[in-house]
Order: structure tokens, then sequence, then C-alpha cells
């Protein structure tokens, strides 16, 4: 049995959710979110630990609660890049400097062990 979670136009990189994200690939799911909720990159490991709950409860309400939680695993986590907003700061003598506004997309798959 496969559950899956999405969460779509999160304002952090890739590239820093991309780091937890690989932490987490093929843990436990107990492992996983104790890994997450202890984690020194509070603001990321906080967007990953509410997906991987809600990844847990799609599994429960699947398995319509005939699902033990601890044999659930991170079977598939993926970090997209999403779209960038693009802004601009006023510098000096009347010119510009864009600052890019990264968003990712995160999908999880937990899975039965």
């Amino acid at each position: 049995m496969e559950a899956n979670a999405k969460l779509s136009f999160v304002r952090i990189t890739s590239r820093k959710l991309g780091l937890l994200a690989a932490e987490v690939r093929g843990k436990n799911i107990n492992e996983a979110l104790s890994l997450l909720k202890f984690s020194p990159r509070k603001r990321t490991a906080q967007t990953l630990y509410t997906l991987l709950k809600s990844a847990v409860a799609n599994a429960d309400n699947k398995a319509k609660g005939a699902v033990d939680i601890d044999t659930l695993y991170v079977k598939k986590i993926m970090v997209t890049p999403g779209p960038i907003l693009k802004r601009f700061r006023p510098r000096a003598k009347g010119s510009a400097y864009r600052i890019n506004k990264k968003q990712s997309h995160v999908f999880v798959t937990l899975a039965e062990r």
C-alpha cells in the first residue's frame, strides 16, 4: 500500500529542501520525523515534517485505519524547482538589482515494509 502527498509553491529553494530530503529518503517514518524535529534547519525541516505527517494521514485514511504506522517508510521524496518570483531592489544612481525569490514543489511517497 502506498500513499502520496505533495506540497506546491513552497517559498524555500529546492537546494535547501533537497539537502533534507536526501537525509529522510529511505528511512522509517518515525525515524524520519524525529530527524526532522531536531534538525538545525528549522524552517525547512518544519515544512518537510508537516508534509510527512500529511502523507501518514493519507495512508491511514486510504487504508481506513488498518495501516500500521510503524511499518511505513519514505519510499520516494522528490524536490523540484518551481517558478521564480522576480523582484527589483533600487540601488544607487538609478540602477536596480534583481532579486529572485525561488519556490519549490515537494512530492513524497510512503510505502509499507
